[in-house]
């Protein structure tokens, strides 16, 4: 596919320079410094990082609790791992840390090889992600189909959702939870005459709390408030439930010393799968948490750059007896809502968990399992994309095919199994549509033939009106417009000038498009309308046109014209009154 553009006037595009190695993996921390950062800068950063930090101080030790580790361990990666991401990373925005995508592939490795095996699976997978980085793989992951994006997150949400059940009603179980979700579901189901009511009670509190303060009160930190309350009253009603105190003995308060893991060449061929399970997760995770914040921001990540930052971060976090490292989409987007200017804001956060651990680790011996099971239901809740699920199942059978194999085999099978065969799923649909869509007629040469300029009347002339025009830029897209040429279009198109008052995008050559594809114009309606651009889709076929419907790609945010012209003349119809006055 290729897509074309006429700019404004005095716009006219230099050769285009290839950046040096360097530039390519430059850290933001240093672009945002030579850009000048000032004193009002580094306050807005502590606050930022503040806020940040009272959010990921208990998610980081419910998910470590979760996937089979102590606490401790889920604080030692926001500590050492969030502060290398913000130092090294290619985004300005990036918060690294214990992620819940990973629950489910660290509980299963700690239950095969322990957690010295998690350990080194993370270090291993940091050599993977730095060597995938400086091969510039990063422009490849974002190749993955959208479907299978849902999919396996919606998949991991309900593993999360199972894996807490048991700590959410306080059962008791004679034997080992089993980690595969039927047998679990069984043996829970089992299990409940052993349910806590105190547990049961503290729990359902919690996500009411959480629940209620994010609606009426949506700046305070509803999950820290929630974990509070819980321990609070565990401590003064003496309620007989587990806490962190009653099963790990509470959380040191000092980092540990550096430390390679335990290593052997037999240990490592027995934990390989898993460290390779674990640097793709965390290239798909840390890169998707970084679009996020280019989204929020209109700035742009470097996904290379980002992936050898991420890759440092998991061994930094692995020397130091952390988990895994990625980035965190939640706590990314909290630190955009707060106000930061650039890494500092992460690397603060950091340091404000360190000093929380100094200070107060005695106080989180108090704090009951249930009440952090509840934060991770909530967490599972808000990351299942429900609305998305529900759009792509509806929009056509081949995404809905894509999404429901990667959805049901990340949960019966394995998160790694689920994304290859979402995407191998993807690329033969996509050849098949493309089969579909060509026809072949009979005496019709292999190369067209030149043809005179008044040909058969189809030419429009060239306007040289609208390629100077400064109020209205215009792209023609050519071509199947599918997930391989998504993130590169989409990255066009989410670049354009803000100081263009129309943007008009022309469909008329697009055959179709698929949900990836959609959804890349889905974000770029969104930063259009935000910053007041007025945004037109233009001869949009019938099916192209109701993908992008699917997609958000609606009124008030985009409007569909026939013809280029068309759109053009209602973008002057409406500048012109404004203008004049």
């Amino acid at each position: 596919m290729s897509i074309a553009s006429e700019r404004r006037a005095g716009a006219v595009r230099p050769h285009q320079h290839q950046p040096s190695f360097a530039e390519l993996y430059a850290p933001k921390l240093l672009t945002v410094l030579r850009e000048g950062y000032r004193l009002a800068d580094f306050r807005a950063d502590v606050i930022s990082g503040l806020t940040v930090a009272i959010v990921a101080l208990p998610l980081s030790m419910a998910i470590a609790i979760a996937s089979g580790v102590p606490p401790a361990r889920g604080l030692y990666t926001a500590v050492v791992g969030g502060f290398i991401v913000s130092l090294l990373g290619g985004s300005r925005f990036q918060i690294g840390g214990p992620a819940g995508a990973f629950i489910v592939l660290v509980a299963a490795t700690a239950d095969r090889h322990g957690v010295d095996g998690v350990i080194l699976a993370t270090m291993m997978a940091g050599a993977f992600l730095i060597a995938g980085g400086l091969l510039r793989l990063g422009t490849y992951i974002k190749f993955i189909p959208y479907p299978v994006t849902v999919g396996f997150t919606a998949g991991i949400a309900v593993i999360i959702f199972a894996s807490q059940l048991k700590d959410l009603f306080g059962i008791t179980l004679p034997a080992k939870e089993p980690g595969e979700l039927i047998p679990k579901l069984a043996a829970l189901a089992g299990g409940l005459h052993t349910a806590n009511f105190s547990a049961i009670l503290l729990a359902a509190a919690s996500i009411l709390i959480i629940a209620v303060l994010r609606k009426l009160r949506p700046t305070w930190p509803g999950i820290l408030i929630a974990v509070a309350v819980a321990a609070i009253c565990t401590y003064a009603l003496a309620l007989p439930v587990e806490t962190i105190g009653t099963r790990f003995g509470g959380i040191p308060r000092e980092l540990p010393a550096p430390a390679l893991p335990a290593f052997s060449l037999e240990k490592v061929r027995a934990v390989l799968p898993d460290a390779i399970a674990f640097a793709l997760l965390g290239a798909i995770e840390s890169l998707l948490s970084a679009v996020v914040a280019d989204g929020m921001t209109g700035r742009r990540h470097r996904s290379n750059c980002e992936l050898v930052a991420q890759g440092f971060a998991n061994i930094g976090s692995a020397l130091f007896g952390g988990i895994c490292v990625t980035g965190t989409i939640a706590r990314t987007a909290t630190n955009v809502r707060a106000g930061a200017r650039g890494p500092v804001s992460g690397m603060l956060h950091s340091a404000f968990l360190l000093a929380f651990m100094l200070i107060a680790a005695p106080l989180a011996s108090y704090i009951p399992l249930a009440a952090l099971a509840s934060v991770l239901v909530v967490v599972a809740w808000n990351m299942a994309e429900k609305q998305e699920f529900a759009t792509l199942v509806r929009s056509s059978w081949a995404d809905a095919t894509v999404l429901l194999a990667t959805f049901l085999l990340t949960i019966f099978r394995d998160l790694t199994e689920g994304i290859l065969v979402g995407f191998a799923l993807g690329a033969v649909i996509f050849i098949n549509r493309m089969a579909q869509m060509t026809g072949i007629e009979g005496g019709t040469p292999l190369v067209a033939a030149d043809r005179a300029d008044h040909g058969d009347g189809d030419r429009v002339p060239y306007d040289s009106r609208l390629a100077v025009d400064r109020d209205v830029l215009v792209y023609r897209i050519t071509g199947a417009f599918f997930f391989g040429a998504a993130q590169a279009v989409g990255s066009v198109l989410d670049g354009i000038a803000d100081k263009q008052k129309g943007f008009v995008v022309d469909f008329a050559a697009v055959p179709f498009l698929d949900s990836t594809a959609a959804n890349a114009m889905g974000r770029v309606a969104a930063k259009a309308h935000r910053q007041g651009i007025r945004l037109f889709i233009t001869g949009a076929s019938p099916t192209v046109r109701r993908a992008l419907l699917t997609h958000g790609v609606s009124p008030p945010r985009a409007r569909f014209r026939e013809t280029i012209e068309r759109a053009v003349a209602d973008i002057k119809g409406k500048l012109r009154p404004s203008q004049a006055g």
